[in-house]
């Protein structure tokens, strides 16, 4: 059955119909379905945009599929067979206009670098939806602060702190899960990241399957479509390290040591448009080699770390545009862990405004320091979509001076929502050790996070979620305890029974 996309962009709709009264006499009906940043003057007479199709897939009968791999397989065959049927007189149409476009199924959408009198006679098809902007602006530089070197000599503070390590006592490291991050990129070979890379196998390494780079323009070190992991930032390395880090001797920063890793580059330099966000969730669901062919999704990952951000100036102008793409790998069995941003503030609620933090498919996560208060800048929630309000954060993990592997074999410590989400995709991966069926049960891994977590409360009320209740909107069900997850797991034994461990 297909069914009508719900877009939020009636929103905009509404806001074109009510402009001044000479646009009203002139305006036509393809106007509503145009993002109108997209018909600003421009240096250029060509434009980036997304041509969203009017109709998506049906993946509501994914839920019947008995395990991961057969969800994973379902959601990728539904998928690309809509939008190869629905696209087709859309691609015909950008042929004959020799047009430069790619096309995408992780949401039925193509990418498009055309005119505005190209987008006019798209916006007039039916099979249209709506076109989103896909331009990246940047009004200044981006510029790295020098990183100081510092290695953690022993078991990390963080890592400790949410009993990481008793569940290794446990023998319980993350071993046959499969980690995937989307970031700035990934230094493959650092001496705490290599050994757990999936792309290496203690002898040689192969990158088919195991990486992708989204960025398909040069301008960074890393080139266009670098054929190994590359990080033009660090970012990425930092976030990684949080979650499998082990160097074998003393530097121990990384929540699941015993998972294998697998990683996209979805931004130049820090920033990134919804077209890579999009590619790297769609390279995800099923990888390819280095070349983009031969997709497989039974080489998928477990679950998605993304400590990133879509904001307006990246292209999402409207918030909602990665939810279908977010929906649909959750709907594969893939978790997705989402950092819930920097820009809160102990006076200020509402601030998880951005993808992929704000959707409800999404295990948005705030950051805490070592003695379990707020990080100051920590977005808080609640999401409020219509008339509903969802709550967010989730939950909670260390992000203040948290040390973790940075690119050439370094250690730095850093801050911020982005160093907090990988504890909870690391902490995904330790439960799914110590229980494989729940790597088909992203609601129970959920659950089990939030319910054994640490409570906090706030003196900051964010309606209609007390800040002195759990859940609250600043810490959400509080933060994560990894011994305390397990512990209520084993308790749960009568809901869904523990498979042997090898």
């Amino acid at each position: 059955m297909k069914i009508k996309l719900s877009f939020s962009v009636l929103l905009i709709t509404a806001f074109l119909l009510v402009m001044s009264s000479d646009s009203k006499a002139t305006a036509k009906p393809w106007l509503t379905r145009v993002d109108r940043t997209l018909l600003e003057p421009a240096t250029s007479q060509t434009r980036e945009f997304i041509v969203y199709m009017a109709e998506q897939a049906d993946l509501s009968a994914a839920v019947e599929r008995p395990t991961k791999l057969a969800k994973g397989l379902y959601v990728y065959d539904t998928l690309t067979a809509f939008a190869g049927a629905s696209q087709r007189s859309i691609i015909k149409m950008l042929e004959s206009a020799g047009a430069t476009y790619r096309q995408y199924w992780i949401a039925n959408f193509i990418w498009v670098r055309g005119d505005v009198e190209l987008i006019e006679k798209l916006a007039s098809r039916t099979e249209v939806g709506y076109i989103f902007a896909n331009s990246q602006i940047r009004t200044d530089p981006f510029e790295v602060a020098p990183r100081v070197t510092e290695a953690p000599l022993g078991l990390a503070w963080n890592i400790e702190l949410v009993n990481a390590d008793d569940l290794w006592a446990l023998g319980i490291e993350g071993k046959g899960v499969i980690i995937a991050g989307q970031d700035t990129g990934y230094d493959w070979d650092h001496p705490a990241l290599k050994n757990q890379y999936r792309g290496w196998d203690g002898i040689s390494a192969d990158h088919n399957y195991n990486w992708h780079d989204a960025i398909h323009t040069p301008g960074s070190v890393c080139g266009a479509d670098s054929p190994e992991p590359c990080d033009d930032l660090g970012h990425g390395t930092h976030t990684m390290g949080t979650m499998v880090g082990d160097d074998g001797g003393s530097n121990q920063v990384g929540m699941a040591p015993g998972a294998r890793w697998i990683g996209c580059r979805n931004m130049d330099r820090g920033f990134g448009t919804p077209t890579t966000y999009s590619e790297c969730f769609q390279w995800f669901l099923a990888p390819t080699d280095l070349n983009g062919q031969n997709p497989d999704p039974t080489r998928a990952p477990h679950v998605i770390n993304n400590s990133w951000a879509c904001p307006d100036f990246e292209g999402c102008t409207d918030p909602y545009i990665l939810e279908q793409v977010v929906k649909n790998v959750r709907q594969a069995g893939i978790a997705v862990v989402a950092a819930a941003g920097n820009s809160g503030s102990s006076t200020t609620c509402n601030t998880i405004d951005a993808p992929p933090a704000l959707y409800e498919a999404s295990f948005t996560v705030g950051a805490t320091d070592s003695f379990d208060n707020i990080f100051s800048s920590s977005s808080r929630g609640p999401v409020l979509k219509g008339s509903q309000y969802i709550m967010k954060p989730n939950i909670t993990a260390p992000g203040v001076n948290v040390v973790s592997t940075v690119p050439n074999g370094g250690y730095a410590a850093a801050t911020g929502t982005s160093m907090a989400a990988p504890h909870v995709a690391g902490l995904i991966a330790l439960l799914i050790d110590a229980n494989p069926v729940l790597a088909d049960n992203i609601e129970i891994l959920e659950g089990l996070i939030e319910h054994s977590a640490a409570g906090l409360i706030s003196s900051q009320d964010c309606p209609p979620y007390p800040g002195n209740q759990v859940p609250n909107a600043v810490f959400g069900y509080g933060r994560i305890d990894a011994l305390a997850a397990y512990q209520l797991l084993l308790n749960a034994v009568h809901y869904f029974p523990m498979i042997p461990r090898p």
